[in-house]
């Protein structure tokens, strides 16, 4: 009997790792947090925000994105990240509607102190994990007049129509490259540049929110970035960025993390 059973934890075991590895990306387990909302029914208010991202919109993420608390956020590192968010139901009967749920892109920051309760301090503070989201994919899990849900929560694979992209600012000795539209894990672990004259990678860092930058000369160089995303995968994308680039400028890509 302890055979059998050991048999079926190793198979359970192996086909858990084979999904990891296969797929580069593997849900976590449902975690208990909280949701309130912010942006207008459009949305149109949740523009901008702390990954830098600018139009919504335009930027493919619509109107299902989500301002994190500091205890998600964490300074950056969850930009692009999408999490699968449902109300819980058993916690909140009157505000939650049963057996639905949302996935949501981490595009902004909601800071401590902000949407302050009347009981206990502001519901972003530390280590409250709090969801601020876009009013319409709120309303998708709860009902209006509540304002605050209990959530139940996940990491969720992002799904992302057509390729990365690639949106280069800054000045001479200074790129700042803002990654967009990212699948699967959806944010970036490491990031590196190679221009048709430099000897190599050059490793970039993490300025604020999805932009990394890079301080070498790179002007008149096709470019190549090198990404790693938050599961470890990484793809390399070769050229993506013609000679003739200027600043301002957006590249997409064909390749995808998936």
């Amino acid at each position: 009997m302890e055979m059998g059973t050991n048999f079926v934890l190793l198979a359970v075991l192996t086909v858990s790792y084979l999904f990891t590895s296969i797929h580069g990306f593997a849900p976590s387990g449902w975690t208990k947090g909280s949701a309130t909302f912010y942006g207008g029914s459009d949305a149109s208010g949740t523009m901008g925000g702390a990954c830098g991202y600018g139009d919504l919109y335009s930027a493919g993420y619509g109107t299902r994105t989500a301002a994190l608390s500091s205890a998600l956020f964490n300074d950056g590192t969850a930009c692009g990240q999408c999490y699968k968010i449902m109300c819980d139901f058993k916690a909140d009967t009157q505000w939650c509607k049963k057996g639905v749920s949302v996935t949501v892109t981490a595009t902004n920051f909601c800071p401590p102190n902000y949407a302050l309760p009347s009981d206990n301090g502001g519901w972003c503070n530390p280590p409250r994990q709090h969801f601020d989201m876009a009013q319409p994919a709120w309303e998708k899990i709860g009902i209006y007049r509540g304002g605050i849900v209990p959530v139940l929560f996940q990491r969720a694979p992002c799904k992302k129509h057509r390729g990365v992209r690639f949106t280069i600012n800054g000045r001479d000795y200074f790129e700042l490259v803002m990654v967009t539209n990212i699948g699967a894990a959806g944010s970036i672990q490491a990031m590196s540049v190679k221009g048709s004259k430099t000897a190599g990678w050059m490793p970039m860092s993490r300025n604020w929110g999805a932009n990394w930058q890079s301080n070498g000369y790179l002007n008149g160089q096709s470019l190549s970035f090198k990404v790693t995303v938050s599961d470890g995968t990484t793809l390399v994308f070769p050229d993506i960025v013609p000679s003739n680039w200027a600043f301002g400028q957006t590249f997409s890509s064909r390749l995808q993390f998936k």
